[in-house]
């Protein structure tokens, strides 16, 4: 059995997605198999602090409430965060955009944790959303991949946005109304 290390934005993004896979199993090579799940948490980037922390205390509660197993990787660090989008997104720099910066800071904490754990796979609900890039994050997690020879599984998951919008209600989880970063703080592209 595949040992699944699960990158964890929010609760509500991984509801449908833990809900499938236990129910199911993940989708791997084109067939359903049952994994040894664990969800990992770690999204410093989140602004301001209050939020991170409401974030963070729903995903725990759910993983609770469902008895998952979880990694929470609690570093908070908007400073840092901001410094190294400054001195890495842009023209001629590293990273032509923020969000992928802010993807491979995030999955890369996952990738070494899982190396270093003995995970055989890689996956991230930031493919549930439909206002994230899932180009860019599969382009930063095959990068990954390669560099820590962890392999990453993609999953699309889109089409169960609105189902773990509902999910997380009736489990009285926190809903955030933006993507988490300052730059998507007051952006109306995250309201919903």
């Amino acid at each position: 059995m595949n040992k699944v290390l699960m990158h964890v934005c929010c609760a509500p993004c991984f509801i449908t997605i833990q809900e499938d896979i236990e129910e199911n199993g993940m989708l791997i090579d084109n067939k359903r198999e049952k994994v040894d799940l664990t969800a990992y948490w770690y999204n410093p980037n989140i602004h301001p602090k209050v939020e991170y922390e409401r974030r963070k205390e729903s995903f725990i509660k759910f993983c609770d409430m469902k008895n998952v197993k979880n990694v929470v990787c609690d570093e908070y660090d908007m400073t840092g965060f901001i410094k190294d989008v400054v001195e890495n997104v842009g023209e001629d720099k590293k990273y032509n955009i923020r969000c992928k910066y802010c993807y491979y800071r995030r999955l890369e904490s996952v990738f070494k944790y899982a190396s270093e754990n003995g995970y055989d796979i890689v996956s991230t609900t930031l493919t549930r959303s439909p206002f994230q890039n899932h180009d860019i994050i599969n382009l930063v997690a095959e990068e990954l991949s390669k560099k820590y020879n962890v392999r990453y599984v993609y999953s699309d998951y889109r089409h169960t946005y609105y189902d773990g919008q509902k999910k997380a209600r009736e489990y009285e989880l926190y809903m955030q109304k933006y993507c988490g970063c300052v730059f998507s703080f007051d952006s109306g592209k995250w309201k919903y």
